[in-house]
């Protein structure tokens, strides 16, 4: 993203740019930032959008071969066309031969790197993966954003709303809005507006469900799985979220156990860094036995559901009872 910021300062533009992955929120800013740049406003005419399947890559590229009118650069904006897994052949050999004057910017969910899209980008353009920063550049974004409002956050409040609400950028910013109309005047925000505001996110709810099971705490186990049955989360749903968080405390176990950090964790399996050292203070409370007979239970439990020999709820139920209750299956 650096780079953007940079080539935006010096004027000096590559002819592509790949924005892709899974944070939404950076790849609209960074989109924006482009086009604010580049492109002069009410400017239609050196300025084109392609959106979606289907395109006609003909068009596209008889257009990106016309000269600007009266202006640098002729802009070419393409979002969520699929052609960061699989590109047309005429267009990826195109994107080799982009004349000075156009600028083409793509938008996608992902990238295949063996692809063509990435592999021109990566040859003579920009490929920017936005994915969720670490909790420093978090931090530094939320305070950054408090400060222009006038308010502050206390730091048991800041770790709270990181927990609950970091699914992702978009989803931290309308909750912090909220935030900051909650206070008003107050001017600072605690730990208890967070609770009383924040609306937690399915893994928030399933990590609370684990610290519960690991404290053999069968009664608020089961009122934590009836609050998300409450609000019409699927039984099954909830199994694959408890596999999925049992699965990363195996891979971050074992890859502590190799003289792993936290730092080199979250760049090996993906996650971002506050969500690794989570994960590690959470798998403390299971032994490695405990987490391979969860999930090979889970497992057993969700092909007898699939079969029809179980219902889905109390499959949920067998493995809270077991785990949380401590009794046999």
């Amino acid at each position: 993203m650096k780079r953007i910021d940079d080539d935006i300062k010096s004027g000096q533009y590559k002819n592509l740019y790949l924005l892709y992955g899974t944070e939404a929120y950076l790849k609209l800013q960074y989109k924006n930032k482009l086009i604010k740049a580049l492109v002069n406003d009410g400017d239609t005419m050196n300025f084109s959008k392609y959106t979606g399947t289907g395109l006609n890559i003909a068009g596209i590229i008889d257009e990106a071969e016309t000269m600007p009118f009266l202006a640098e650069h002729r802009i070419i904006l393409m979002e969520d066309t699929g052609f960061g897994k699989k590109m047309p052949e005429d267009m990826g050999d195109y994107l080799s031969n982009i004349p000075e004057s156009t600028i083409f910017i793509f938008v996608e969910e992902s990238a295949d790197k063996r692809g063509k899209l990435y592999k021109a980008a990566k040859e003579c353009g920009r490929d920017i993966e936005m994915k969720m920063p670490d909790e420093h550049v978090l931090a530094t974004w939320v305070g950054a954003k408090l400060k222009d409002e006038g308010v502050q956050i206390k730091r048991d409040a800041w770790s709270l709303f990181l927990m609950m609400c970091h699914e992702s950028m978009d989803n931290m910013d309308h909750e912090l809005e909220k935030l900051i109309s909650y206070v008003g005047d107050r001017k600072q925000i605690t730990a208890e507006d967070v609770r009383e505001v924040c609306v937690a996110q399915v893994e928030t709810k399933i990590f609370d469900m684990i610290n519960a099971i690991s404290a053999k705490d069968l009664n608020h186990t089961m009122d934590l799985y009836n609050d998300m049955l409450f609000a019409k989360e699927p039984p099954m749903y909830i199994l694959t979220m408890i596999v999925r968080q049992f699965r990363q405390m195996k891979i971050v176990k074992e890859c502590a156990n190799y003289g792993d950090n936290p730092g080199n964790i979250a760049r090996k399996v993906g996650m971002p860094d506050f969500a690794v050292k989570r994960t590690m203070q959470l798998a403390k409370n299971f032994s490695n036995k405990e987490i391979q007979d969860l999930l090979e239970d889970a497992a057993d439990l969700e092909e007898k559901t699939k079969n029809g020999l179980l219902d889905d709820n109390l499959a949920v139920e067998l493995i809270i009872m077991k785990y949380a209750g401590n009794i046999s299956q």
